[in-house]
């Protein structure tokens, strides 16, 4: 491996069946990075993901969280959530600016993890 730097105005953010966009930074075998934002009033759909633990690091906003086996918690700037492979995860933007959050997958994500567990609107 090389050292690098991956510039945030380099992401090419899309909008996602999620119901937020998302902009990958980094994908190598062992771990993926992804900005993640989400509109506020918006709630993502909820999914889970197979094999694949993911961490957010929330950078902007507030949030609600909703994971399988935990009450639903609001998080903020500086907060981290983990979720173990294969665990219920949804998140509503509860402010009212953009919630921003680093998506830190382990080994890295890709679209044939993701298993949506519910509603999916058109893009």
């Amino acid at each position: 491996m090389k050292p690098k730097i991956v510039k945030a105005k380099q992401l090419n953010e899309k909008y996602t069946p999620e119901l937020c966009f998302v902009g990958e930074n980094y994908s190598e075998e062992a771990v993926s990075i992804a900005r993640a934002r989400v509109k506020p009033g918006i709630t993502t759909v909820p999914h889970h993901l197979k094999a694949i633990q993911e961490i957010y690091l929330i950078t902007k906003g507030r949030g609600k969280v909703t994971i399988s086996g935990l009450e639903p918690t609001e998080v903020s700037v500086g907060d981290v959530v983990i979720i173990p492979p294969e665990t219920s995860q949804s998140i509503t933007n509860i402010g009212k600016n953009d919630l921003v959050f680093y998506c830190v997958c382990t080994p890295r994500f890709t679209a044939d993890c993701y298993v949506s567990e519910g509603r999916e609107e058109a893009v």
